[in-house]
């Protein structure tokens, strides 16, 4: 009797830790890379699917705790990076590689366009021997693709300690969204990367994305409702347009362009009569620009590649972004589930798994 009374109270107490839920707990990987200023490094990695968070922080040096201050000031060894938490059975450590070499140029030795200093170069620091294997493997590929006119010295190092930069950088992107455009902007940054990338998109597909076209031509190949919305900053009726109540599983792109912007899986019930979403599917194929049309201030959103009109964001949306993008049927094309590969859109058959 001793024994077994000693013995529950030993057992107990772990009970308390055994979640009830019965719920798989998703499995969490982490990457850390430098890519310059790291304000221009959350936004790429934050909003795809699978990336549990984005942390801006300083590592690579050997101070305990550094602040921007003296980092900024070259001195500690330190470089500005980001460390993203993944689910590996959502993304893979391959496609997050594929998102950092898209945003940087990793050919600079001595920082990143407008940002100068050892602290703005880039590198990217491998938490396993399978994340080391990876990113030589990518690097390698990247030079053999020919992308690149200059041998590319972006460094692949061992982690070391990484520590959190100050609150204010953090999700500056969302606390200062005209100041980050800007910058953004203003580094040299986009204009970089929009060349480099630009006979591919965001993701090679097997039809390329169509090249901008002019109003004109327009015209003759959009329905009247269309060419109002996407060219003429129009609104189309709610509830009475194509997919505001679509419930197919399928990603939504650009009427014009082709770039995808928009998942099912990010679609809802907004009540508005226009389909809404919490997020885009590529952040990088949204632009944000403030409007102060009907006497209100709002925030436009536009396809970056085919600069139409979509709708507005606003931030009444549900979780997890608080986010509700109202978006116009006339500005989109749906591409079903089961058309996505044959469409040349196959990357994104993954999120339907």
């Amino acid at each position: 009797m001793l024994f077994y009374i000693s013995l529950s109270l030993f057992i107990a107490p772990l009970l308390l830790f055994i979640p009830l839920t019965g719920e798989a707990q998703p499995r969490v990987e982490r990457a850390t890379f430098a890519g310059g200023c790291f304000w221009c490094m959350e936004k790429p990695f934050e909003q795809m699917d699978g990336v549990i968070s984005v942390v801006s922080g300083y590592t690579g040096g050997q101070e305990k705790d550094p602040t921007y201050e003296e980092v900024s000031s070259g001195t500690t060894g330190h470089v500005e990076a980001v460390e993203v938490l993944f689910d590996p059975d959502r993304i893979g450590y391959a496609e997050i590689l594929d998102i950092f070499w898209r945003q940087v140029n990793p050919t600079d030795p001595g920082g990143q366009f407008n940002d100068r200093g050892e602290h703005y170069t880039t590198a990217v620091f491998y938490h396993s021997k399978e994340q080391q294997e990876l990113a030589l493997a990518s690097k390698k590929k990247l030079e053999a693709s020919g992308k690149f006119n200059k041998t590319l010295v972006t460094r692949i190092l061992p982690a070391t300690s990484f520590f959190p930069a100050e609150e204010y950088h953090q999700d500056y992107y969302k606390k200062n969204p005209i100041r980050y455009k800007f910058y953004r902007q203003g580094s040299g940054r986009d204009n970089f990367l929009d060349k480099t990338w630009a006979d591919t998109g965001k993701y090679k597909l097997k039809e390329p994305l169509k090249q901008k076209t002019s109003d004109q031509d327009l015209k003759g190949s959009l329905t009247p409702i269309q060419f109002k919305v996407t060219r003429e900053n129009g609104t189309e009726p709610a509830f009475d347009n194509p997919y505001w109540d679509n419930k197919q599983e399928g990603i939504y792109v650009d009427l014009v362009s082709g770039e995808p912007l928009f998942s099912s899986l990010d679609k809802y019930d907004s009540g508005t009569g226009w389909p809404s979403f919490t997020r885009p599917l590529e952040p990088e194929n949204i632009v944000e620009v403030k409007d102060k049309t009907l006497f209100m201030a709002r925030t436009e959103v536009r396809s970056s590649r085919g600069n139409a009109h979509l709708g507005h964001v606003f931030s009444d949306g549900p979780p997890p972004t608080g986010l509700r993008y109202c978006i116009n049927s006339a500005a989109l094309r749906f591409i079903p589930r089961e058309d996505i590969e044959n469409k040349g859109y196959e990357h994104y058959l993954r999120l339907f798994k």
